[in-house]
């Protein structure tokens, strides 16, 4: 790779962190090709990207972003996992960190807040953007479903009321 490919390498790297809301950092030693394929494409699914560059180009991506606290972790096999979504990216890892011992999280940044492990692990474990949508969607709908309910209480109880009276005076 020649200097004009490493700084067309760090410029997009550049851009990308720009656009990113979360980062999360990690080492990986020992993965296959398949096992690296296959966290690509759950990462790409979750909407965001997973890159694994050279140190050395990752801090100089890292410089004049808001992830620059960032750069003490790039130490060996390491990748950065980028997601606008804050969640998104860290649910991806963690569950695959879990279920593979060969990736290991080293920390992240959600903004210009530098998150260690477990805080990466305790932002996996709130939920997603859509989630939350689906939540909030609920309880707006949860009232309008009370009332009319309580609406139709009343016209239920007199409808059973007559029907009772009417059913009184046929047996009698």
């Amino acid at each position: 790779m020649d200097r004009s490919e490493k700084e067309i390498l760090v410029s997009a790297l550049n851009a990308r962190l720009a656009e990113s809301a979360l980062v999360v950092v990690t080492t990986q030693s020992g993965m296959t090709v398949a096992e690296a394929t296959d966290l690509r494409r759950q990462v790409r699914d979750a909407g965001a990207s997973y890159k694994v560059t050279k140190n050395r180009l990752a801090k100089l991506a890292l410089k004049g972003t808001k992830f620059e606290a960032l750069e003490p972790l790039c130490k060996g096999p390491t990748a950065m996992t980028l997601s606008p979504d804050p969640v998104a990216a860290a649910k991806v890892c963690v569950e695959f960190a879990k279920k593979n011992q060969k990736l290991t999280i080293v920390g992240g940044a959600l903004g210009e807040q530098v998150l260690d492990p477990d805080g990466v692990k305790a932002l996996a474990a709130l939920p997603s953007l859509d989630e939350l949508r689906g939540k909030l969607v609920g309880l707006l709908q949860a009232p309008a479903t009370k009332i009319a309910g309580v609406l139709q209480a009343p016209a239920g109880q007199l409808a059973r009321v007559i029907s009772a009276y009417s059913a009184k005076d046929e047996a009698a």
